[in-house]
């Protein structure tokens, strides 16, 4: 597992990156990490820009705000172009390649293009495609055991949206199996 990671999600609002970062910050809770989740977003309800920052380390945390993150989560192409220089040399860009149709045009990163709006419709899972990005990200950097990541995607979803589940978990594993 790797001992500390920083990592932005981006998109619009409405994608589910709030909800991604946090289900990935409540994951570093259960395990005693320290952690921070800082969200991000503009005044429209949907369609406007969100991100969130996440870090997770085994040290104390100097600042919640990510400049330089290892993984760089990004569903929309203003996203791309806004935080794909700013992610360290080695780290990892994963991108919803159904909403992104630009290409990533750094040679020092590590890039993962992922359809996952057109799997989530394609799965039923319409909706989803945030848990599919998070699942991709999980394979490449375990930021978590596997039982935390299911039982962090647990304690996030509330009780009345707890039909939910289910599908959220699926889309997890969806994601994955495809890196």
């Amino acid at each position: 597992m790797i001992k500390e990671l920083q990592t932005i999600f981006a998109g619009f609002g409405g994608q589910g990156i709030l909800f991604a970062g946090k289900v990935m910050a409540y994951c570093g809770l259960l395990e005693g990490r320290q952690l921070s989740w800082l969200p991000s977003y503009g005044p429209e309800m949907r369609g406007g820009t969100a991100n969130c920052s996440v870090c997770l380390s085994e040290e104390a945390i100097g600042s919640p705000l990510v400049v330089h993150p290892d993984a760089l989560v990004v569903m929309n192409r203003p996203s791309l172009e806004k935080f794909e220089n700013s992610v360290v040399p080695g780290g990892v860009i994963i991108l919803d390649s159904t909403m992104v149709d630009a290409s990533v045009t750094r040679t020092d990163v590590t890039v993962y293009r992922v359809p996952a709006s057109e799997l989530a419709d394609q799965q039923g899972l319409r909706g989803l495609a945030n848990m599919i990005l998070l699942g991709a990200l999980y394979k490449v950097r375990q930021f978590c055991s596997l039982e935390h990541l299911e039982e962090g995607l647990k304690k996030c979803i509330p009780a009345r949206k707890a039909h939910l589940a289910e599908g959220n978990a699926k889309a997890l594993k969806l994601g994955y199996s495809l890196v």
